[in-house]
């Protein structure tokens, strides 16, 4: 810890986030439940944490050790903290219902900018047809060698033998839309977790949200998964135009071409990533999510 615990303290690590109540593993043994004070940011699932104890099994948190990374996401309401001190990011896509490509690139803009190395796992793949297509959508990000691990979270064993060489001693956030099955990834992944699955519903064509609160699981292999809600709307207010550009590496080699420094890559004359935009380099559909992205953030007028 940056701050030494003393008489009546403890130090210890972040396993669980609902609103803002926290469970707090301490470094001793045991696990407290613990919350914040004051309307200041409070801490997240993986984060290291210095708790004030209070009886037997409370405590206040009074301090958060400085963080490698933060993954969450903002709009003009609120923020939502995902979890912190994270290697990588599992996104859990899915043929049916089908994914969002929107929700799915932010995520992604959200991981690249924070230094996190997202992989995506392509659920149900035993809905052939349908698998197809999902993976004819993904090849731009198969272009960018974003690892895609396809796979059935139905069977255990398949789940176990692709993910444990990707997962074992590093610490991961899964991710994803309702309805892509990452419940039941995660009961393959953790038995003991005993994570609640709900059928996808055919007529809604969406499944519902099934975890409430965010959670960190040791995996028996060695390593760290953290489980978050499902997520219906990725936010990224939060980040700077500088950020942005960092979430979309395909840009990177084009804007050394920019004639001017700060370019903003969408009308400007010798605009590197235009050229590349125009030569079929870079994907509209990426570009379009840079510009909606930098829209929303008021980025362009920034300029």
């Amino acid at each position: 810890m940056g701050t030494p615990a003393t008489s009546g303290q403890a130090a210890g690590l972040v396993v669980a986030a609902h609103g803002r109540h926290y469970a707090v593993a301490l470094d001793g043994g045991g696990q407290r439940q613990c919350y914040t004070r004051g309307k200041k940011s409070g801490p997240a699932v993986g984060d290291r944490v210095l708790i004030r104890m209070e009886g037997d099994q409370e405590g206040v948190i009074v301090g958060i050790e400085p963080r490698r990374n933060l993954l969450y996401r903002s709009d003009a309401l609120r923020s939502k903290q995902f979890a912190a001190n994270l290697d990588q990011l599992l996104i859990v896509l899915a043929p049916e219902p089908e994914f969002s490509e929107d929700l799915m690139g932010r995520a992604l803009v959200a991981a690249w900018s924070a230094g996190i190395e997202p992989i995506i796992v392509l659920n149900k793949a035993d809905l052939t047809a349908a698998l197809e297509r999902a993976r004819a959508r993904l090849q731009p990000l198969a272009d960018l060698e974003v690892h895609i691990i396809t796979l059935s979270a139905l069977d255990a064993g398949q789940v176990r033998r692709a993910l444990d060489p990707v997962l074992h001693g590093r610490r991961s956030l899964l991710l994803g839309q309702s309805g892509m099955g990452k419940s039941t990834l995660l009961n393959a992944l953790v038995p003991t977790a005993a994570a609640a699955t709900q059928a996808h519903s055919e007529a809604l064509g969406t499944g519902r949200h099934t975890t409430t609160s965010t959670r960190l699981y040791a995996l028996p292999g060695g390593g760290e998964i953290i489980d978050s809600p499902g997520f219906q709307a990725f936010g990224l207010q939060h980040l700077s135009v500088h950020d942005i550009e960092q979430g979309f590496p395909e840009f990177a080699e084009a804007i050394a071409h920019c004639r001017f420094y700060n370019c903003t890559h969408q009308h400007e004359p010798g605009c590197g990533v235009l050229a590349a935009l125009a030569r079929g380099e870079i994907p509209p559909t990426r570009h379009a999510l840079y510009r909606r992205i930098l829209e929303e953030n008021g980025a362009a007028q920034r300029y």
